[in-house]
């Protein structure tokens, strides 16, 4: 789909159609970044979506667990502050 950035005040804006957003399941917020040229418009409640449940589901199977627990002497000694 091919548009023009309109004018909004000293910036410029791009309107996005509503089957647009609503594929893209865009909420009230959406984040921006440059993709190697490419802007990206994201949502971001998607980014976070459904993390509470993989935790508490690692929990209870005891998977919540570091992967890398070595400690190094440095996190480990006794310090005098």
């Amino acid at each position: 789909m091919k548009t023009k950035p309109v004018p909004i005040g000293d910036s410029r804006g791009v309107r996005l159609p509503r089957r647009l957003i609503q594929q893209a399941g865009l909420g009230d917020e959406v984040e921006l970044q440059v993709w190697h040229g490419p802007i990206i418009t994201a949502s971001v409640a998607a980014r976070t979506e459904g993390w509470v449940e993989v935790a508490q589901l690692m929990h209870q199977r005891l998977e919540d667990h570091l992967f890398d627990s070595a400690r190094t002497e440095l996190e480990t000694a006794e310090r005098e502050w």
